[in-house]
């Protein structure tokens, strides 16, 4: 029998309400039931009535034909809110799309092409720090936080001192491995304006990482933007084309903030679990340094060759995969509506099991294998089967940035190193707000010679 990666236990029995919230605290995934990888729609009630769907059609109808119909659910805007405001991830209808008109030039293709030298040098330098430490094991978890926070902190304030990016990322890593947890109170659809436990005690971080943010606008609107435009430059800039509105403080810092977290956690997530699939098949290893080498030679990884590296491309899609770092996306069913011919009501939660979804057995073959190749012709794949950044209008807006460094990052480490298993230390796949190996991605780490 093929050995598979690791994968979620899924439930293999209804859960109730007080065992959906214990299984939803400890780890999101395991309220999965076992029939979502095998039917296109599961529907239940625990507190209030819920639907996961599997269905691509369904699927496609929530995020492109009835998107206003199908809107953030509250829990999720609960958790976030108080820490990223009425951003582009949390905003609805109008208020949405004049953000994310406004934001969009900040990701065009040239925008992110031009920031490829900041994603070579960071996985460089985490090159040199894996070398230090050879031949001790090495957490690629930790490394791939650490080097992806480089590239955004570097990208967002050109290295400049007077902002303590890691302070924020702390602040808001705090709010979210406590606050992010599912409440009970959200679980029966209690009112918003009931207070949750767990979510009020962060105020004064948040309050203070937000000054810290907004201090951070203030002087660089007072300094001027630079000759190179960073990402904040490129926010302050921004105008939605059709209003000519441009963001005010709050609404720069909020938007500031969602890409400096969201910008480099999920990205270091995929990273670590293409790591350690890499590491699970030394074959996939070996057939994607070959490719490197033959690209890039004894040169760096730069963002001409991204194009160049389709296979190191395959393994990056297939680690989303398998392992998406939304793995569950929650919406709140605004009107009625039929879903595979299941009837939709207002105020029902409407589940995006992607989890799920990536491993259904009516969209994959072999569903939980380990297979990049899977990925060679784009357009045999459903695009409403994959999806790792969403899809429709609110596909995620940095996909394309996230895409380059993961490529960049993972090419520049392969053609450096050879990663093999630790024997006891597979890390298992929690979700909290995102899919992470709990116990971290620990490997050995041999140069290649």
């Amino acid at each position: 029998m093929t050995q598979l990666p690791v994968r979620a236990s899924l439930a293999t029995k209804p859960l109730g309400l007080w065992a959906s919230l214990k299984a939803a605290r400890r780890n999101l995934l395991e309220i999965l039931p076992v029939l979502a990888v095998k039917q296109p729609m599961v529907s239940g009630k625990v507190g209030v009535r819920w639907h996961m769907v599997m269905d691509p059609v369904a699927i496609r109808h929530m995020l492109l034909d009835r998107l206003d119909d199908y809107p953030k659910s509250k829990a999720t805007k609960n958790v976030l809110k108080p820490a990223i405001g009425n951003s582009l991830f949390i905003a609805e209808g109008a208020e949405w799309r004049w953000q994310r008109r406004a934001a969009a030039p900040v990701f065009s293709h040239r925008n992110v092409t031009a920031l490829a030298p900041i994603m070579t040098a960071a996985a460089e330098e985490c090159c040199r720090r894996i070398n230090d430490q050879s031949p001790k094991a090495v957490n690629l978890l930790d490394e791939m936080v650490g080097t992806t926070f480089d590239v955004i902190a570097d990208v967002t304030f050109s290295s400049e001192g007077g902002f303590d990016v890691q302070a924020v990322h702390k602040a808001i890593d705090a709010y979210i491995d406590d606050a992010g947890k599912v409440s009970i109170l959200d679980m029966i659809g209690a009112p918003d304006w009931i207070p949750r436990p767990g979510r009020l005690f962060y105020g004064s971080a948040i309050g203070d990482m937000k000054a810290v943010a907004d201090r951070a606008i203030v002087s660089r609107q007072n300094a001027g933007a630079r000759a190179i435009p960073d990402l904040l430059d490129l926010l302050l800039a921004g105008e939605d084309p059709e209003t000519k509105r441009s963001m005010n403080i709050a609404e720069l810092r909020d938007n500031l903030l969602t890409f400096i977290v969201a910008g480099h956690e999920t990205t270091a997530l995929s990273l670590a679990w293409a790591f350690y699939l890499c590491a699970f098949d030394q074959d996939v290893q070996d057939k994607a340094r070959e490719e490197i080498k033959s690209v890039c030679g004894e040169n760096a990884v730069t963002g001409d060759d991204v194009s160049k590296l389709p296979y190191v491309r395959m393994i990056i899609d297939e680690a989303l995969r398998l392992y998406p770092p939304a793995g569950i996306v929650s919406r709140t069913a605004q009107s009625d509506d039929m879903l595979c011919g299941r009837e939709i009501r207002p105020g029902d939660t409407v589940m995006i099991p992607i989890y799920a979804l990536h491993r259904n057995e009516a969209l994959w073959d072999e569903p939980d294998a380990f297979r990049p190749e899977r990925f060679a012709d784009r357009k045999a794949i459903d695009r409403y089967a994959y999806l790792p950044f969403g899809d429709g209008p609110r596909i995620c807006i940095g996909a394309s940035f996230a895409i380059q460094e993961a490529v960049i990052i993972l090419a520049t480490l392969l053609g450096t190193f050879r990663f093999t298993p630790i024997e006891g230390r597979k890390p298992q796949p929690v979700m909290i707000l995102t899919t992470r190996p709990e116990g971290g991605v620990w490997l050995n780490a041999e140069p290649v010679t």
